[in-house]
């Protein structure tokens, strides 16, 4: 029981002491700001451009992915029509040239659509420009303004609760951009 009443007498009195103490470092506050990285891009021109250049060029590839999944399926069913007509070895070679027909296609699938594909590739030379443009911008308003930092409200990893529109500066991004907005 003795040791309850040291507690509250302690966070009764040093508490407080201790937060006037930390009061007057928290009082030269940072200057934060808000965009909304979507609206922005929404309003880019060139980035619009860019994803339509990115989905037609995807489209084409893809096609051409799916041919060749549709020649070894042609070249498959094939193969179960006339197994029975077959000899062991053009069996085999049968096999191989449809699992060779499969590789090909998986290996196109890579080199388009992969990690480091051609259009990871394409992305980042259409959309890189555009995002170092827009940081640019970003941070020539913290410069001006003296923002410490500057959140992207638009992404669902920041966790922000509430953003206040009057720190919200995308529309000064995309005026400092050249581009008008909605």
């Amino acid at each position: 029981m003795n040791k309850k009443k040291i507690l509250k007498t302690v966070l009764r009195f040093v508490l407080p002491l201790y937060l006037f103490t930390l009061l007057p470092l928290t009082a030269s506050a940072q200057k934060f700001a808000l965009i909304d990285m979507e609206y922005i891009l929404k309003n880019v021109p060139a980035y619009e451009r860019a994803n339509e250049q990115l989905n037609q060029v995807s489209k084409k590839w893809q096609a051409e992915v799916e041919a060749l999944n549709t020649e070894a399926s042609t070249m498959y069913k094939n193969y179960q029509n006339e197994v029975v007509f077959l000899s062991q070895d053009q069996k085999k070679k049968r096999q191989e040239a449809i699992m060779a027909k499969e590789k090909q296609a998986s290996d196109l699938k890579r080199k388009y659509f992969g990690p480091e594909g051609e259009l990871f590739k394409k992305r980042t030379s259409l959309i890189t420009p555009i995002q170092d443009e827009i940081y640019n911008a970003v941070k020539d308003i913290s410069d001006q303004r003296g923002y410490s930092l500057v959140i992207d409200r638009s992404s669902n990893a920041t966790g922000i609760i509430y953003g206040s529109p009057k720190i919200d500066i995308s529309n000064e991004v995309l005026q400092k951009l050249g581009y008008s907005y909605q």
